[in-house]
């Protein structure tokens, strides 16, 4: 039944895509998302994105809000859709891991002669961790430190029950002009629960111009700069550092 749904929502003219581009090379663009939008007739996003999809498809329409304005961005996308232009809302890495997703079948349900498709993307977690080796083979969680949408109240928690769940850790928007010193308060309620030679990898501007990776201790990690486009990892108990690489094992019994 969803299958025809859909087949059903992809004849219709008032269609969106929810489109997660990657982390910002062209290359980690999956086919599936570049094809709708060399096909799309308008591209919605946030200013830096749209900037980064400017280079590769110059002779698409481009529309686009400023940070903290993303209810006025999916209405655009709607009302675009409404006039029968098959329409894309963009978002980095994967549009259901921090984007607009979400969102946007929330301000849909006023639309309701349009139909939204998400279509995935490489987020940083795991564009992040091919950088570094592999630190998220087994049970791992992900957790962004912004407190604009979420109280630090409740992502002090999160932090504290996955270290005591001994999950490896994603962590996102580590740190800004605003949160200078977020991550050494995560860091903190870390080492209340785990030690501080536990292994940790650092992935800069990843898919970007200045890509770089680091694998340290928690430790180090406490007093590292980092900002909005750095992702951190924090090993479970059973990572390694192998040869300069962050590995965490899935546990195979390995012939020796």
């Amino acid at each position: 039944m969803n299958e025809n749904k859909e087949k059903t929502a992809e004849s219709e003219k008032n269609l969106v895509y929810v489109v997660g581009i990657g982390p910002g090379s062209e290359g980690m663009m999956t086919q599936q998302a570049r094809r709708i939008l060399e096909n799309c007739d308008v591209i919605i996003g946030y200013t830096v994105y749209v900037e980064l999809l400017r280079k590769i498809f110059p002779q698409k329409e481009y529309q686009t809000t400023p940070m903290r304005r993303e209810e006025e961005r999916c209405r655009m996308a709607f009302l675009e859709a409404q006039k029968g232009r098959v329409t894309a809302m963009v978002c980095s890495g994967d549009a259901g891991v921090y984007g607009l997703a979400g969102l946007m079948f929330e301000v849909g349900a006023e639309y309701p002669d349009c139909f939204v498709r998400v279509i995935p993307g490489v987020t940083a977690a795991l564009a992040g961790g091919a950088l570094l080796g592999a630190p998220l083979g087994h049970d791992f969680a992900v957790i962004s430190l912004s407190d604009l949408l979420t109280p630090w109240e409740t992502i002090e928690k999160r932090l504290r029950l996955a270290a005591m769940a001994d999950l490896a850790l994603c962590i996102y928007n580590p740190s800004s002009k605003k949160r200078g010193d977020y991550l050494l308060k995560a860091c903190d309620i870390l080492l209340e629960v785990i030690e501080e030679d536990r292994v940790c990898g650092l992935a800069f501007q990843v898919g970007r111009e200045g890509e770089q990776w680091e694998v340290l201790t928690l430790k180090e990690l406490r007093q590292r700069p980092v900002d909005m486009f750095t992702t951190v990892f924090i090993g479970n108990s059973t990572t390694k550092n192998l040869h300069g690489k962050m590995v965490t094992p899935r546990g195979y019994r390995m012939e020796r």
